[in-house]
């Protein structure tokens, strides 16, 4: 394995012939490097996605309200209805299995809808409860968020977004206690949150405006309504596994028909969750479907080569043959030229597609913060398996030619000029 004079005349066969084995060797190159490319290219896109709905309650569905499709119980078709309080307080009581409940009331952007001083600027207005924050998240700047004094006794009280903030106030001012004037009723402000993930619904947080959900209904003239219910199911319990639940203990309520497939709609958030895992699953194989069949056609072409040097070098084989070199070390020998010549471009071609997402990585530095493309690097275990693919490759494209080379008889060889 490491004689020495071995490795010297392996060299000088590949040397031979310079600008071949360059063009030989380049198919196995590029056929490695894309493989690596496009593997960093799909992580950096899964990292990126991961991150942007990183903390996201997974296993949560919204519940939307719709207008009826069908005749039921004395009311006619195209009804339309909304939830209310005691929608929670069913749920709760009914289906143990959920975590979380919390209601959810919208008011989309209006010209001027905040002002506090000159200052003034459209934003989202929601109406929420403390158990909002354990499904979507918030990163708390300054002050807290709601709690269940503030629903219980309709404090009025507001939680703001980041960009709120830096909109309303001077760059460095404490917010927490001074009054925002919202819908044209004052709110002490307790808290401002940043978005720990890049998921949300019913408006970008940071735009956005969070009052009790009580007080909104109040404020706004919603009475005990509701525009959506946010559920999170137990670790242990899927939420589409209750859907169908849901649905009905709703429908039961409101006296909506059982069949009505369009009164209730819901947005499951771990379906969509599980087939953007499908998604990335699908991308990795193709990935690895193209890198592969580039990388096969590099071997293919170092496969021939090989098959044409053997027969350039028939005379040789023969002659070693008559002075008694054993079948075994001419195998080796061609094996071996083989295995040099691909792992030599192979781990080149490992090497610079590395690198060049290296360079990707700290060209995209800070900036990758809110894009979906982050760190396109590929894992070491990736590595370790590219590296034993391009070894077997190798073998693979040694074996037709060395097995050529068994065939040549001595004494044909030797007759052959």
């Amino acid at each position: 394995m490491f004689d020495l004079d071995r490795w010297h005349e392996i060299w000088i066969t590949i040397t031979r012939n310079k600008m071949r084995s360059v063009l030989t060797a380049f198919g196995v190159f590029w056929g490695i490097f894309m493989l690596v490319v496009m593997s960093g290219a799909g992580y950096g896109l899964e990292n990126g996605v991961k991150s942007g709905v990183e903390g996201f309650a997974e296993n949560s569905a919204y519940f939307f309200t719709n207008v009826t499709t069908e005749a039921y119980k004395g009311f006619r078709k195209g009804r339309r209805w909304q939830f209310r309080n005691e929608d929670m307080d069913m749920l709760r009581a009914y289906i143990p299995e959920l975590k979380y409940i919390s209601p959810v009331i919208f008011q989309w952007k209006e010209d001027n809808n905040v002002v506090r001083g000159d200052k003034y600027g459209a934003y989202y207005v929601k109406g929420l409860n403390p158990e909002y924050n354990f499904i979507e998240p918030q990163s708390m700047l300054y002050g807290r968020y709601l709690n269940e004094i503030d629903i219980r006794d309709r404090r009025k009280v507001c939680v703001i977004g980041k960009k709120v903030y830096e909109e309303m106030f001077t760059k460095g001012e404490n917010p927490l206690g001074h009054l925002l004037k919202v819908g044209g009723i004052y709110y002490r402000v307790i808290g401002v949150n940043e978005p720990i993930t890049q998921v949300n619904i019913g408006g970008d947080p940071k735009e956005s405006i969070i009052l009790p959900f009580t007080v909104m209904q109040q404020t706004y003239n919603r009475g005990g309504e509701l525009d959506c219910i946010a559920l999170t199911a137990v670790e242990d319990v899927r939420i589409g596994k209750l859907e169908e639940k849901i649905s009905g203990l709703l429908k039961a309520r409101h006296s909506i028909s059982p069949t009505d497939p369009m009164a209730i709609q819901s947005m499951n958030v771990e379906k969509q969750f599980r087939m953007i895992k499908m998604l990335f699953l699908g991308i990795s194989i193709l990935i690895w479907i193209v890198g592969l069949g580039t990388l096969l056609a590099g071997v293919v072409g170092v496969s021939n080569i090989m098959m044409v040097t053997v027969r350039e070098r028939t005379r040789e084989i023969g002659i070693r043959r008559a002075l008694g070199a054993k079948p075994k070390s001419i195998l080796m020998q061609i094996m071996y030229e083989s295995l040099v010549l691909t792992a030599l471009a192979g781990f080149w071609g490992l090497a610079c597609g590395v690198g060049i997402l290296s360079l990707v990585d700290n060209a995209l530095g800070s900036v990758a913060r809110d894009t979906f493309f982050r760190h396109p690097q590929i894992p070491f275990s990736m590595a370790i398996l590219a590296a034993f693919v391009l070894l077997l490759s190798g073998v693979m494209a040694g074996i037709i030619p060395a097995w050529r080379a068994l065939q040549v008889k001595a004494i044909d060889a030797i007759r052959e000029e």
